[in-house]
C-alpha cells in the first residue's frame, strides 16, 4: 500500500512536470504567431482579432504555468492534487481555446485572400 502511495505521488509530479514545461512553451508559441500576425497586418494582408485572442490564450497558459509550478511546490499530496487538476483544466481549456483561435486565423485569411482577388 505505501508504494502504492508513492507512485501515484510519483504520476501526480510527473503530470505537473509535463504541464509546467508545456505550458511556457505554449506561451512562446502564442508569442510567436501573434509576432507573425502583426507582420501579415503590417503589410495589409489581413486585419483580424486572432491576435487579442491568441493574447489572451497566452495568459492561459502562463495561468496553467504558475498552478503547476505551485503543486509541484505544495507539500501535502492533497493541496499538491487540487492544484494540479486545476492546472490541467486551464491547460485542457487553452489548447481548445488555440484550437479555435487557428480555425479563425484561417477563416481571416481566406476571406481576406479571396477578397483580394
Amino acid at each position: 500500500m505505501g508504494s502504492n502511495g508513492n507512485d501515484k505521488t510519483k504520476l501526480e509530479e510527473d503530470i505537473c512536470i509535463h504541464i509546467f514545461t508545456v505550458s511556457s512553451a505554449m506561451v512562446g508559441v502564442c508569442l510567436t504567431v501573434i509576432g507573425l500576425i502583426r507582420v501579415v497586418i503590417t503589410l495589409g494582408k489581413a486585419d483580424t482579432l486572432a491576435d487579442d485572442l491568441l493574447a489572451s490564450d497566452a495568459l492561459l497558459f502562463l495561468t496553467s504555468c504558475l498552478l503547476s509550478y505551485a503543486a509541484l511546490r505544495a507539500r501535502s499530496f492533497r493541496r499538491m492534487h487540487v492544484i494540479e487538476r486545476a492546472a490541467d483544466v486551464v491547460f485542457i481549456t487553452a489548447m481548445v481555446v488555440m484550437t479555435v483561435i487557428c480555425g479563425f486565423i484561417t477563416y481571416a485569411m481566406s476571406i481576406s485572400h479571396n477578397a483580394s482577388h
